[in-house]
């Protein structure tokens, strides 16, 4: 039996995203205090899957037409664990993932790793957007850069930044944002042969990968057949592929 998994999430159209930095509510001190308790007992239960890395959080979100506004705000990891402290005010993660279809109708989907924060979960590559460094702006090229780092990273899949289209948001858990890229379709063999080369790579380096496997299912009805938890974005995704490659065909 599959393990239990999240409601599905929300897809929103956007033609364009245009996105503008504020400034992160401030945390009274005894919402502190619980949040670093709570940081600090799950980063000894994990200290590898673990880290208080800079990333971008989401402080509000509009649509005016076919753009969507996306504001957003600099936080550390440690914000997320105010969602186990009783009447904290949490703000929603902001990610970014690549949809890669092959040439036999899939997408291109992974399993996570043991020491990660979600072991054996289903999931699009990808991860949390970081903050931009000095002059950078957070825009969506940057946005696309980031994905394409991640997918290479998790996979050794390499798609270039400008072949990356944006395809839809997600709306999940917690209210959390995934913004979705969509790649040009992929022979399976060669994704299948690139990412075994970037397993095998982390492994030599004594590393433990991000991913440890990966499938290729076709619609949402191929969830069913595939043990493990799945992040909540993934069954109205593969709806999307699939309507999308319907209408193509």
């Amino acid at each position: 039996m599959p393990l239990p998994h999240l409601d599905d999430a929300d897809l929103l159209e956007v033609g364009q995203l245009r996105l503008v930095e504020t400034v992160a509510p401030s945390v009274p001190p005894h919402h502190q205090q619980a949040r670093d308790a709570v940081w600090n007992a799950a980063l000894k239960a994990n200290p590898i899957g673990l880290f208080d890395g800079p990333v971008v959080v989401c402080s509000g979100l509009r649509r005016d037409g076919e753009t969507v506004h996306l504001s957003w705000a600099r936080t550390t990891y440690r914000h997320f664990a105010l969602r186990r402290v009783e009447g904290a005010a949490v703000l929603p993660s902001i990610f970014v993932t690549v949809a890669v279809p092959t040439e036999r109708g899939g997408l291109l989907v992974g399993r996570m790793s043991r020491t990660t924060a979600a072991p054996g979960r289903l999931q699009l590559p990808g991860g949390s957007m970081e903050p931009p460094v000095e002059a950078e702006q957070l825009d969506t090229e940057a946005l696309a850069r980031h994905a394409a780092r991640e997918l290479v990273e998790e996979t050794g899949v390499d798609i270039p930044v400008a072949d990356l289209r944006l395809w839809t948001l997600s709306r999940g858990e917690h209210g959390n944002i995934g913004v979705c890229f969509r790649a040009p379709a992929q022979p399976e063999a060669r994704v299948r042969e690139r990412f075994r080369a970037a397993l095998d790579a982390e492994v030599s380096a004594g590393r433990e990968p991000e991913l440890y496997d990966i499938v290729f299912p076709r619609t949402a009805a191929d969830l069913a057949v595939l043990d493990g938890p799945r992040v909540d974005y993934l069954a109205p995704i593969l709806d999307l592929h699939a309507r999308e490659s319907l209408g193509a065909g």
